[in-house]
């Protein structure tokens, strides 16, 4: 190709048709203009008094142990379920991970619904829990987390899947022929190759949990101090003080934004 043509090619695609520029820019504005509306109207004055009030505080305490609670359980669930989706084939393995990934298009009040279902009094396996070993989840703290664990877990499976098929098998197949057992070689090996990934679903596991909502409320309920986390201090406080409602939604923006940053090199690409 000469360089004129080049120059050509160059011009027109850089060219934008109006048709699309101009939806293109109002979803942008679509999108920005709610975040920026959550951050003009802040009461910036007060906003260090209405963070250490007593609720926020206990809220936000709530919610970082609930959803870092909730990571560990899903990673201990999570990358044994991700290993088995990715590298061992069995029958029904597409609906299994169909399955997996149902939680991500539940809406998420029926998640709770659906865990009140089996793990309530009445449940599938609450009442055993409640009647073998006296543990009631619904309404209390572990409720939350279990709830929390529901709807991201399929954030931490997809991501380690997407690691492990990824990864190099060679390492793991010189590993076995020098001996090293699977556990060992999952270990010392498997893990190292797809720490990135599974750093990364990580992240985004607890923030998902950070931010679950509808399964919370209703299977957990809105207790202070109990089963109330920074999302459901949010819906309480829009009822009765609009402007601790900003308050406590911009601390939620701050970390969800973060967590877009530092991924970015994962999740976004970069021209």
């Amino acid at each position: 190709m000469s360089l004129a043509s080049a120059r050509t090619s160059t011009r027109r695609r850089g060219r934008v048709p109006a048709a699309l520029l101009i939806p293109a820019g109002l979803g942008l504005l679509f999108l920005v203009l709610p975040l920026a509306g959550l951050v003009l109207r802040a009461p910036w004055s007060t906003v260090p008094e209405r963070l250490t009030a007593p609720g926020a505080l206990t809220a936000l305490r709530l919610s970082v142990q609930t959803a870092t609670l909730a990571t560990v359980l899903c990673l201990l669930l999570g990358v044994p379920l991700a290993w088995l989706l990715a590298r061992v084939e069995f029958p029904g393995r597409r609906l299994v991970r169909a399955l997996v990934t149902v939680p991500l298009v539940l809406p998420p009040v029926v998640g709770g619904v659906a865990l009140l279902l089996v793990f309530g009094r009445r449940g599938l396996l609450g009442g055993w829990l409640d009647a073998t070993f006296g543990i009631t989840l619904p309404f209390s703290t572990a409720g939350v987390v279990l709830a929390e664990s529901f709807v991201a877990m399929p954030f931490l499976v997809i991501a380690v899947e997407g690691a492990l098929r990824a990864a190099d098998h060679r390492y793991e197949e010189a590993a076995a022929t020098l001996g090293a057992s699977r556990w060992t070689t999952f270990t010392h090996v498997t893990l190292p190759l797809v720490a990135p990934g599974l750093a990364a679903g990580a992240v985004l596991c607890w923030a998902r949990a950070l931010g679950e909502f509808g399964a919370t409320i209703t299977f957990a309920g809105n207790y202070p101090g109990r089963t109330q986390t920074m999302p459901l201090a949010v819906y309480l406080a829009l009822e009765t003080d609009l402007e601790s409602a900003i308050v406590l939604s911009l601390v939620l923006l701050v970390v969800s934004v973060g967590i877009l940053v530092a991924l970015r090199d994962r999740w976004m690409t970069t021209g």
